[in-house]
């Protein structure tokens, strides 16, 4: 366990090997103890398998286990009690030991939060392209990193967030060229039309336009030739890496729209970064570090002109670094911020938030960043995630087939507000209030709806799914939350027991859970931090919410008579309250203290 948090298990691993020295004459070493977690089926808190044991200590599985279970619980002041199921001893922990653990919970500002490390990380998540504006698919990538940086900070690292803004290359040129053709001077200001939105269409009929064009080249047997709107956008990007001053200034006011456009998105989803860079600043480090790479020869001119690397061995192939004009590629630029970001942090790890489908370009990246030496090669991490679906198919940006990021926002805030209405919630609220908490129950529902599937997963959105104050979704550990928090304003006459006092009654199994479960959150932030797993944070804060609720239908607390018992309780019920709004934390969810 991280060294914050109560060694409960050492202490009983301690008292497991005194119990074989005692009782049988057996060294173990604490590695040995292989302590569990008992299976919610059987009664008790830790398992220890004996099996490993039976034949060093020369005893029958269930009489080495009642051995060991009857020493523990003479001997030591942690072990109220212990059954034998097998080969496994169960054993349940002393409630003294449960109230002291809930006490130093309660007393620490900073419960859960590792101590610090040296380590620098940097974390690059979202980086969309300025053709279009972001999706679905980009809210998973923006919840993923965000999320990831807040738990890696809690695990004592030092992170940096970074965003690569993709505004320069072909795709930037296709609505560039579409704009020209049919733009008619439109504006975001003329036309209503959100910035990003606006580029974005002019991106759509691009392609539209494209395909119109190829359909009549194949018709007219010209196949093989490049449709004109196509070669009008290559000429364009030739133009722009020259710097031709109409072009540029094209850019930069497409540009200037789609920046504007991001800006609100990222406020309502409440995503900042540290830093910003821009691949039109560092493509041409890319292309320093191209040349260099020539130098060395460790890549080569094809003889068309283009620039390019052999990984074979690798079993990567050739891959293009520069095209025969001269243009930079896709990874032109990612060659050169690598060498800008290190330059910045000095990181110890560099992580990339992508999605899986760009697995290959991270192998090309890294293997060239090695052949080149680069100190931080080996710290180059790529966190792959999977893509979201829609019921009818994948995402394509290009047709239009896309499920808007703004759009779902506003969806999404409809949608809780009608569940609102329906189950009379709002009374009370102002609408400032109102409109206020129906936004943080929509972002809410939206990010443990993106977070709580393993990264790795491709998975489907169904927003009806999301919003449910009964299922297992971010709105219902919201509703939890609110639920504590009503209850601690009732409850503000009323004084938890002092932090040396112990319970007059015995804890019942559910508030020794609920205390097991507060115990585990550094093991859930350290877990979480060294997989890279958000899901384990999501999926830790909906057991605890499952458990207070139970614990909350079944126990009495404000109409609980015992004082001593009811301050406990109202002390457990405020320490969950707490975990749950750090945990939810660490996935940027905010929670509302009034629903």
């Amino acid at each position: 366990m991280p060294t914050n948090a109560i060694p409960l298990e050492a202490k009983l691993k301690q008292a497991i090997q005194q119990a074989f020295l005692e009782s049988y004459n057996q060294i173990l070493s604490e590695a040995a103890c292989s302590l569990q977690v008992t299976r919610k089926e059987f009664h008790g808190t830790f398992s220890l398998p004996v099996f490993p044991f039976c034949k060093k200590c020369n005893a029958q599985p269930v009489a080495l286990a009642e051995t060991i279970g009857k020493w523990l619980q003479t001997h030591t002041d942690i072990i109220a009690s212990y059954n034998v199921i097998n080969g496994f001893l169960n054993l349940t922990i002393h409630d003294a030991i449960w109230m002291a653990i809930l006490r130093s919970i309660a007393e620490d500002p900073t419960y859960g939060h590792l101590p610090k490390q040296k380590r620098h990380i940097v974390v690059e998540y979202s980086c969309p392209n300025t053709n279009k504006p972001q999706h679905l698919g980009h809210l998973r990538n923006n919840f993923l990193g965000s999320s990831l940086a807040a738990i890696l900070d809690a695990a004592g690292h030092t992170v940096h967030t970074v965003n690569l803004i993709n505004d320069r290359g072909i795709h930037i040129c296709k609505s560039m060229v579409a704009y020209q053709q049919f733009g008619a001077d439109e504006t975001p200001a003329s036309s209503g039309i959100k910035g990003d939105h606006l580029v974005g269409k002019y991106y759509v009929q691009f392609d539209q336009a494209y395909k119109a064009e190829q359909a009549l080249m194949e018709k007219n047997g010209e196949a093989t030739a490049t449709p004109p709107i196509l070669q009008q956008a290559q000429k364009m990007l030739v133009a722009w890496e020259k710097g031709e001053p109409a072009v540029i200034a094209l850019w930069k006011k497409m540009n200037g729209w789609v920046y504007d456009g991001f800006n609100v998105t990222y406020a309502q989803l409440g995503i900042t970064f540290d830093k910003t860079y821009y691949e039109s600043e560092a493509y041409l480090l890319g292309k320093t570090v191209v040349e260099e790479g020539l130098q060395k020869k460790i890549f080569y001119k094809r003889a068309d002109g283009a620039i390019a690397i052999d990984l074979s061995k690798e079993g990567l192939g050739e891959k293009v670094l520069l095209r025969s004009d001269g243009t930079a590629v896709y990874i032109t630029q990612d060659l050169g911020v690598a060498d800008w970001r290190y330059a910045d942090y000095h990181f110890d790890q560099m992580i990339y938030v992508v999605g899986n489908e760009q697995a290959y370009h991270f192998k090309v990246l890294f293997a060239i960043m090695h052949q080149l030496g680069r100190p931080y090669a080996t710290a180059m991490h790529h966190f792959p995630y999977g893509m979201v679906d829609l019921p009818d198919g994948k995402m394509k940006s290009r047709e239009g087939n896309v499920v808007d990021a703004d759009n779902l926002i506003e969806e999404m805030i409809d949608t809780v507000g009608h569940y609102m209405g329906n189950t009379h919630k709002i009374e009370g609220l102002t609408q400032a209030a109102l409109q206020k908490l129906r936004h943080t129950l929509a972002m809410g529902a939206l990010k443990f709806f993106l977070l709580r599937v393993a990264p790795q997963k491709r998975m489907l959105f169904n927003p009806n799914e999301s919003v449910d104050f009964q299922g297992d979704t971010g709105t219902f550990i919201q509703y939890t939350y609110a639920r504590i928090c009503s209850l601690t304003r009732k409850a503000k006459e009323s004084q938890a027991i002092a932090s040396d006092a112990l319970p007059s009654a015995p804890l019942s199994q559910l508030e020794q859970t609920l205390i097991f479960q507060l115990y585990r959150l550094p093991e859930a932030i350290e877990e979480a931090a060294a997989t890279y797993m958000p899901s384990v944070m999501a999926n830790y804060a909906l057991e605890l919410a499952k458990t207070y609720n139970k614990f909350y239908a079944s126990h009495p607390i404000l109409r609980e008579a015992d004082l001593t018992i009811r301050g406990v309780r109202l002390l457990l019920s405020a320490s969950v309250g707490r975990v749950l709004k750090t945990s939810m934390a660490l996935l940027t969810i905010e929670l509302p203290d009034k629903m």
